[in-house]
């Protein structure tokens, strides 16, 4: 069985080499929406895949990470990057351009590095990531899977490589999120009731 659970968030970019002039030589804003999907052959005590409420903690702190912030590729000009940093309390800084290909690949893969270290005590069974759908407008949209998140033709993106701003760090439910999922540490779920 899927189930999906939305999200969204507001994000400013460049994306650099792509086609289209105003997407590659000029800071613009998108709305977005994050479509997490899960996957389970299994329901839990509550009878579901997994409850949606354990998705508005660590899941939704790290997508709106990503919220009124500038989506910065490390690849860029290092007189834009200091500059945006300067200028942005808020900002995400990427080994990848922010296309939205990319974004669902980022996405895909801190969500399923925080699913892999999370203590499941309310009878979830066999949950996994199925995909994540970024739309970055309301006619294009990105999907990944696990092989494309990972894929190496498509260029490794290492998350020890990502890197928050303080503004962002600190608007997470724990300061210390992104340091646990890079190390590894667990994370148990609330016991539902």
């Amino acid at each position: 069985m899927l189930i999906r659970k939305l999200f969204k968030f507001e994000n400013a970019h460049i994306v650099r080499g792509c086609s289209t002039q105003r997407c590659r030589a000029s800071i613009h804003g998108h709305s977005y929406k994050v479509e997490v999907l899960f996957e389970s052959k299994y329901l839990d005590q509550g009878q579901m895949v997994y409850d949606f409420g354990l998705m508005k903690q660590g899941m939704k702190d790290l997508i709106d990470s990503f919220d009124h912030a500038i989506a910065i590729w490390d690849g860029d000009d290092a007189e834009y990057i200091e500059a945006m940093k300067n200028h942005s309390n808020r900002w995400a800084m990427l080994p990848v351009s922010p296309s939205c290909e990319q974004f669902s690949r980022i996405i895909f893969l801190m969500l399923d590095r925080l699913l892999s270290s999370t203590q499941m005590i309310n009878g979830e069974r066999g949950v996994r990531l199925h995909s994540i759908i970024v739309h970055e407008t309301e006619t294009g949209y990105a999907q990944a899977f696990e092989e494309d998140a990972y894929s190496e033709l498509m260029g490794t993106i290492s998350l020890e490589t990502i890197a928050f701003s303080d503004e962002v760090r600190e608007g997470w439910n724990d300061p210390q999120l992104w340091d646990k999922i890079l190390t590894g540490q667990p994370f148990v779920n609330p016991e539902t009731v």
